[in-house]
Parts: C-alpha cells; sequence; structure tokens
C-alpha cells in the first residue's frame, strides 16, 4: 500500500457538476491508498450514485451543501457523503428512489444510509481494500458461489431513525 494521506474532506455545492469532480477526487483517493483498478471503479461508482441522491433529493432544487469525507483505517476505506437535506423520500412525481442504493450495495463491501442527529441524510460506504491481496490473478474479486458477492460482503444496510 502507497503512503497516502489517511483522510480526505470536501464540501461541494448540490449540483450536478459536483457529482464528477467528487467522484474523480475519490478514484484518486482510493488509487493511493492501493485499491485495485476494480476497487477504483467501484468507488467511482458509488459516489456517484450517493452524490446524484443528495443533488436530486436532499434539497428539492434549492441551494444546499453536500460534504464527502473519506478515511483509510485499517486498511478499510471509508466514505460517508451526506447532506442536510430534507431527507431520502421519493420525490411525487417520481415512483421510487431509484436504483442508486442498489448499485452501491452491489459494488461496496458494506453501506448503510442513515439519517443524521443534526438533519439530513448520509451514505456510509466500506470497501476493504486489504481483500485485494486475495483478489483471483486475473484482477477480479473471488466471489461466493452462492450469493455472488465477495466472501464477507455484508450487503445493504439500512438504518433510517425518524426525523
Amino acid at each position: 500500500m502507497q503512503s497516502v494521506a489517511r483522510n480526505l474532506n470536501e464540501t461541494y455545492s448540490a449540483t450536478p457538476e459536483a457529482v464528477a469532480d467528487a467522484r474523480a477526487k475519490l478514484a484518486t483517493f482510493a488509487a493511493d491508498a492501493g485499491a485495485t483498478p476494480q476497487q477504483v471503479d467501484a468507488v467511482r461508482l458509488a459516489v456517484s450514485e450517493a452524490m446524484t441522491n443528495s443533488v436530486i433529493h436532499a434539497y428539492r432544487g434549492e441551494p444546499g451543501s453536500v460534504y464527502v469525507n473519506a478515511a483509510l483505517v485499517s486498511g478499510e476505506l471509508w466514505i460517508l457523503v451526506s447532506d442536510d437535506g430534507c431527507g431520502l423520500t421519493p420525490s411525487a412525481d417520481r415512483p421510487g428512489l431509484g436504483l442508486g442504493l442498489g448499485l452501491i450495495s452491489q459494488v461496496a463491501d458494506d453501506f448503510a444510509v442513515v439519517s443524521r442527529a443534526s438533519g439530513g441524510t448520509e451514505v456510509r460506504i466500506r470497501f476493504n481494500l486489504a481483500a485485494s491481496a486475495g483478489a483471483s490473478s486475473s484482477g477480479a474479486p473471488e466471489l461466493d458461489g452462492r450469493s455472488g458477492r465477495e466472501p464477507g460482503q455484508q450487503g445493504f444496510t439500512a438504518a433510517m431513525s425518524p426525523a
């Protein structure tokens, strides 16, 4: 694992343009932390989806901020994407929340969506970089034949508390 800044803290305006900037910064952070190319792609996708949810749902067209924090701890890359918005609820003009959370659950080792005590929503995403040493010789992760997940992968956890 290369020497890397152990934390990244950024604040973005809740605009579509911010999604690309956050995606690029987190991909660089993950690569510098020792993520495999497949994990870097997974980080790009997860950050894009979490940021897009904040941009679309959090402020309902009003200005606001999205906070992105990343930390490398004991071989794990933790990414937190949070906002001060109205929470994660579907819009009246949309049938649901979309596919973003499902995509994050497929590419991350674990993630949770929680209501923040100060208001808004936080998406917590974890990638096990230490497991990248156990990837197959093709560079792809070894999957559990029963579940299709990497061994030890937890999947989706929703821990929404009432506001």
